[in-house]
């Protein structure tokens, strides 16, 4: 399996370092599946900050994935996809029905207030997840195969930029 240089940010009005449980289980996971974790940063719901982080790390040769969790639900300031799309060359569709289809399975009807999406830009692949834990796990289910480099028959880590 190939490495991927990792970026996790979480978006919150309330959490802190201190009680980001979601930031790191997404900082724990990564390296658990082998993967290297290259930045992370804890914002309040601001879709400026938040544009300007992952867009710095689309930009940085550096970091191959970026992980968002936060700001995917109807709350007032959640913004996180209206904010983060625009910088997407490519919408990975399949990333936020398969997302829901799997936490319907957890939470039901919920699920449909996730607006979880993902998308590519610049050879960055970028997962926008909501902020509980148990999202963030239920997400990491589909992003660990694809961010392996040996899952077949297809994978992201094979059009990743290198790094």
């Amino acid at each position: 399996m190939t490495p991927l240089n990792t970026a996790v940010l979480t978006l919150s009005d309330t959490r802190t370092y201190d009680n980001d449980t979601s930031g790191d289980f997404l900082v724990a996971a990564a390296k658990e599946a082998g993967h290297v974790v290259v930045a992370r940063e804890l914002h309040e719901d601001c879709r400026y900050k938040m544009r300007a982080t992952v867009s710095q790390w689309i930009a940085s040769p550096d970091v191959q994935v970026v992980l968002v969790t936060g700001g995917t639900g109807f709350a007032g300031r959640d913004s996180t996809p209206e904010s983060l799309t625009p910088l997407f060359d490519k919408q990975i569709e399949g990333f936020g029905e398969i997302f829901r289809y799997e936490s319907y399975k957890e939470i039901g009807s919920s699920t449909i207030q996730s607006r979880a999406v993902a998308g590519m830009a610049n050879g960055v692949v970028i997962f926008c997840m909501p902020g509980s834990t148990g999202a963030c796990k239920t997400a990491w289910k589909l992003i660990e195969e694809q961010l392996n480099s040996e899952h077949k028959p297809c994978n992201f880590a094979k059009v990743l930029k290198q790094v």
